[in-house]
């Protein structure tokens, strides 16, 4: 039951530390109508985190990709999902100087039509992107999941052989949840069998709905990104100690929310079977982001 210490760890979410984290969230402050979300926090989550990383630089380090690199080499993990973004110099200079370390993900807008379509394949033939990624609620106007704008983009990702990675669940800063209902997965799984779906952010309150959906569809994973190891779901735990193997996929939260400090001190104690451990720390992303 203990976590081995010699898997090679894939990281489904980290990011490169800014000095100005709030920066990450400006796309969806027009979004945002109370005032300790538009004021008074740094980032919009912050109520949901205590001891969140200071990642500034200053006498511990000054070189964000060096240092990033370093905490990754400290705790095992030999490759990281990034965020593509064109602004953040720090993540296209790691992109480009270490390939073999950070594997890139864009993030798709679905109100864009074809032209953002069009930018998916733009950044998998010119970045090497291995897989999209979406946040239903903090798209403008917001995308429900199973929504017909997001359709072109989940056709796309089928003929491009890459996954796509979706927030589903309550959401996390101050904005509606309806569009991202577990429920709305379903629809989506049916008609694209073929996609590789991943969801984010932990389902909830819908976690015993998401273990159903994984039994019924092969191709839905569940990633445990923006959770302390604690406070994964005891039904996705359960259900990856029994038929779900394959379908639980390590995601972190560093710099976002989550030292990886505290992530790997929880995993410690994190109740998974031995036989369980590879494909979470490791095997399944790899097969799902094709890295194998």
């Amino acid at each position: 039951m203990a976590m081995p210490k010699d898997i090679g760890v894939i990281d489904t979410m980290l990011s490169i530390p800014t000095n100005d984290r709030g920066k990450w969230y400006d796309f969806m402050k027009s979004q945002l109508l109370d005032n300790e979300s538009r004021e008074m926090f740094e980032f919009p989550v912050e109520y949901m985190f205590k001891d969140v990383p200071e990642t500034r630089k200053g006498d511990r380090f000054d070189d964000y990709v060096a240092y990033t690199l370093s905490e990754m080499d400290k705790y095992g993990i030999t490759q990281a999902l990034v965020g593509v973004t064109l602004e953040h110099e720090d993540l296209c200079r790691a992109l480009k100087e270490n390939p073999e370390r950070f594997i890139g993900s864009y993030q798709v807008n679905p109100n864009m039509g074809m032209e953002g379509v069009r930018d998916l394949r733009r950044a998998v033939k010119e970045l090497n992107v291995k897989a999209a990624t979406v946040f239903p609620a903090g798209c403008l106007p917001q995308v429900p999941i199973a929504d017909r704008r997001m359709y072109p983009l989940y056709a796309a990702c089928v003929d491009l052989d890459i996954p796509i990675f979706v927030c589903a669940g309550v959401p996390g800063p101050r904005l509606p949840m309806a569009c991202q209902h577990v429920e709305q997965i379903d629809e989506v799984c049916y008609f694209f069998p073929e996609l590789r779906f991943v969801t984010r952010h932990g389902c909830e309150p819908w976690t015993d709905l998401i273990v159903k959906l994984m039994l019924k569809y092969p191709n839905l994973y569940y990633s445990t990104s923006a959770f302390a190891p604690k406070y994964y779901p005891k039904e996705v735990i359960d259900y990856a100690n029994t038929r779900g193997a394959d379908r639980l996929i390590y995601a972190g939260y560093f710099p976002m929310g989550l030292s990886l400090e505290r992530i790997f001190a929880e995993l410690e104690n994190l109740q998974l079977k031995d036989e369980v451990w590879p494909g979470f720390l490791r095997d399944n992303a790899a097969r799902v982001l094709n890295l194998e």
